[in-house]
């Protein structure tokens, strides 16, 4: 008996600290995401890989929490009220610099004595890729639609629904990582139109590598849950194609706007603080065109964050896997990209666009637009000692990659808030 219970013991103690110490990485099981697979194993020392994780990417899947959820029913201007000492430190940090420069600050280490710091706040920015979370609260609307009272069965269709890449995948430089669980291989590589993944892992290529092919896909998928409604999980890939090819253009213009735009609006975000105009690839324009241009602001950025840590993006177990989704495992870049953030968990969606005019005789390039350079960080850090703030950093600082910047940016702020 006693050897009994020793064994018991030891099964315990393994499966914890085997499949329990560290996220995403354990979410295998839980999501069917096949990268994080490979993370297990390289953790686990079945697999060897040069690079290294920073210890505040190993959170463990169990331990992500929402962190306002005992605020679930306070109003949105509660939480944006300036705290003055604060907005004067988060102030001088921006001496000297013109209003490229615009950013929202929330403090939420203790929920009962928040504090808020602002800049610029209500400036427009395209978006770029952090209107992917404009996407991905879509498609937790519509499983919401599909499946009312079963948060199970929409976890079920996002892990089950394999769906085709097509054109609407393409194209796009950034590529996604493929990673064979038999053969142990991994390949980088862009997105190709005869692609098939899950829900789940179109949705972690298009925010972990933040690929734009994957974002029109999944995109495409909330379209047609909007169409197809409960009939969508059985929906085949042959039915799919054949109703694009005939559908109005125009039609799906239109809907293809409400479906990422109007779960915005439920949220309390207007259309001058967060919209989203067009699909990331040339291939979907092919069937859907774009409406009213895309916008961004620090501060409907930050109330997207708000709701997501009260909960209140659907639902709190919707919220709560939409924060998973977010969080960083792959390389941390721009704002995340800074050493003080080596330890904290972080969640986070960057977005750029630039634009070049060749004619000026300045120097341009990626990153580095003459004409246009936004670069948008919407970030949540969460430091082992319980200390845990929200940022929307929005930027068009022309002729320089502003991802320094950022990252400088993220180090004063780090070195304000946990002082």
């Amino acid at each position: 008996m006693k050897k009994l219970s020793l064994i018991l013991v030891l099964f315990v103690l393994c499966t914890a600290f085997t499949t329990l110490n560290y996220y995403p990485i354990d979410g295998y099981t839980h999501t069917g995401i096949k990268r994080l697979k490979r993370l297990e194993l390289i953790k686990s020392g079945e697999l060897v890989d040069a690079a290294k994780l920073p210890a505040g990417a190993m959170k463990s899947y169990m331990d992500i929490n929402l962190n306002l959820t005992s605020k679930k029913a306070d109003s949105m201007g509660s939480f944006l009220v300036v705290d003055d000492a604060f907005q004067k430190e988060i102030s001088s940090l921006f001496k000297g610099l013109d209003k490229s420069y615009s950013i929202a600050v929330l403090d939420i280490s203790d929920p009962d004595s928040l504090r808020y710091a602002k800049r610029n706040e209500t400036s427009g920015y395209q978006p770029g890729s952090v209107g992917k979370l404009a996407v991905l609260t879509g498609l937790f609307t519509q499983l919401a639609k599909i499946y009312p009272d079963d948060f199970e069965k929409r976890l079920d269709l996002l892990r089950s629904k394999s769906v085709r890449a097509g054109v609407w995948g393409l194209t796009d430089e950034h590529t996604i990582p493929i990673y064979n669980i038999e053969t142990k291989k991994l390949v980088k590589r862009q997105v190709i139109a005869s692609d098939v993944f899950t829900l789940f892992e179109w949705a972690d290529h298009m925010l972990s590598v933040s690929n734009n092919g994957a974002a029109s896909i999944v995109w495409r998928e909330v379209l047609l849950m909007q169409i197809f409604g409960d009939k969508y999980p059985a929906l085949t890939q042959d039915e799919a194609d054949a109703y694009f090819k005939t559908a109005n253009r125009r039609a799906l213009t239109d809907l293809g706007n409400d479906v990422v735009n109007l779960p915005l609006r439920e949220l309390g975000i207007t259309k001058e603080e967060w919209r989203l105009g067009s699909f990331f690839t040339r291939g979907a324009n092919t069937y859907v065109g774009g409406k009213d241009g895309s916008i961004g602001s620090p501060l409907g950025l930050m109330k997207f964050l708000i709701k997501l840590e009260q909960g209140n993006i659907v639902d709190e177990a919707s919220s709560l896997e939409m924060k998973r989704l977010m969080y960083m495992t792959d390389r941390r870049i721009r704002y995340a990209q800074s050493p003080a953030l080596k330890d904290a968990a972080v969640y986070f969606k960057s977005g750029s666009l630039y634009k070049c005019d060749r004619t000026k005789g300045e120097a341009c390039g990626k990153y580095m637009g003459n004409v246009t350079n936004f670069m948008n960080s919407v970030v949540i850090v969460e430091h082992p000692d319980n200390c845990k703030y929200m940022v929307t950093l929005m930027t068009n600082v022309l002729r320089k990659n502003s991802g320094t910047d950022h990252m400088m940016l993220a180090s004063s702020i780090d070195k304000l808030i946990t002082k």
